[in-house]
């Protein structure tokens, strides 16, 4: 009998996934917007640069103190490195958040319709209040 043990990677679960890709993707963005080089991050938390490129690449997790190394060396609460943009929603937020914008669009839209309606209204009245007409404007 062998003694090798096999090792099976465990499978990570849609939520788990999302949850990476926010990360990665808010750690690129506060380290763009430094000018930070991957090395120059990684020096700053102590961290290897080959951790932080699986990291980046939503691979691998944190711990909650390289969590927190992360954000003080961003300057920002570690909270904020877990909060989705458009771009990593999961479908069903991305799917709600698109019908919000089709009804605030359309809302916008009957909202425009309305206020010009009032708009001309109140103009014709004080047309007739104070008996202008259109053609005496000239």
């Amino acid at each position: 009998m062998s003694k090798h043990k096999y090792i099976v990677a465990k499978q990570k679960t849609p939520e788990e996934q999302v949850l990476k890709n926010i990360l990665s993707d808010n750690i690129k963005k506060y380290r763009n917007r430094r000018n930070w080089s991957q090395f120059a991050l990684a020096e700053k938390i102590n961290i290897s640069t080959n951790f932080l490129a699986d990291i980046e690449a939503g691979n691998t997790w944190v711990s909650s103190q390289t969590l927190t190394k992360f954000a003080q060396a961003f300057e920002i609460d570690a909270f904020e490195l877990l909060i989705p943009n458009e771009k990593n929603m999961n479908p069903k937020s991305q799917l709600k958040n698109d019908a919000n914008k089709k009804e605030l669009y359309q809302f916008s839209q009957d909202l425009t319709v309305v206020l010009q309606e009032s708009i001309n209204k109140a103009i014709n009245h004080v047309k007739k209040q104070y008996k202008i007409s259109s053609k005496s404007q000239k």
